[in-house]
């Protein structure tokens, strides 16, 4: 069973002011008794509450800062929050920081192998799927050579091609996610929609409002933190889109 709820969830992230300083800093200081400067406190989401049930595809919008991605890694797992609560049921995939754990000493293929066990995948499975993956990478004999001499290309490529080899239950994705050539972009966005029609409950972060509104049945626009706005796609996509334009036009 999939499920999300956040009752009244909030993060806050406490930043020292200065990491370090200087002998000539610690010395004028204590002469002259200046104070350290206080924290940087920052509010990066606040009392964010929603439900997702399994079947709803929920899409995550707003401008940049104003906390999509942050939520998105608190659903994940990544931040645990300052308040609230936060309550999934089901097995959660992430297509974010998608190469995460690669050895840069080691090969293609054993690097399927170290990135698949992160994914929670057992020796088994990976055994079923690694040739499906390297198929899928059109890497061919690269896939023999240490990932240190890959191209950006390349290296997105077996990322990507490793990362949608999931069989999700839950899936968050951060931004639509974009590999190789024109030709390798066209599988990869079939790739997608093929994961996403198989996840029993998804959670999308994209500027694209366009993918949001034809693939997510419900939208959550945040802004500085917080949720302006929970509903529809097409109306939560609108009013932004206005809200938007009438900046524009005030500027």
């Amino acid at each position: 069973m999939a499920r999300i709820e956040l009752e009244n969830l909030s993060l806050t992230f406490k930043m020292r002011a200065c990491k370090s300083i200087t002998l000539k800093e610690f010395l004028l200081g204590k002469i002259f008794s200046r104070k350290a400067p206080p924290d940087i406190v920052v509010d990066a989401l606040k009392n964010v509450s929603f439900t997702l049930e399994k079947g709803h595809r929920l899409g995550i919008i707003g401008h940049n800062g104003a906390g999509k991605s942050t939520l998105l890694k608190t659903l994940a797992g990544v931040y645990y929050p300052s308040s609230g609560n936060r309550i999934v049921e089901g097995k959660i995939s992430s297509l974010f920081e998608i190469t995460l754990g690669f050895e840069p000493e080691s090969t293609g293929w054993e690097n399927i192998a170290f990135r698949s066990y992160l994914q929670g995948e057992t020796p088994k499975s990976i055994a079923s799927k690694k040739d499906a993956i390297a198929e899928f990478t059109e890497l061919g004999d690269f896939l023999n050579m240490p990932v240190r001499f890959y191209s950006a290309g390349m290296l997105v490529r077996l990322a990507f091609s490793i990362a949608t080899s999931i069989d999700p239950e839950i899936l968050l994705v951060d931004e639509v996610l974009s590999a190789g050539d024109l030709a390798f972009q066209a599988k990869a966005r079939q790739r997608m929609k093929d994961m996403m029609a198989k996840a029993h409950l998804m959670v999308m972060v994209s500027h694209d409002l366009g993918s949001i509104e034809s693939v997510c049945d419900q939208v959550i626009w945040m802004d500085h933190g917080s949720v302006r706005m929970f509903g529809p796609s097409d109306v939560v996509v609108r009013a932004y889109q206005d809200s938007v334009q009438s900046e524009a036009r005030a500027a």
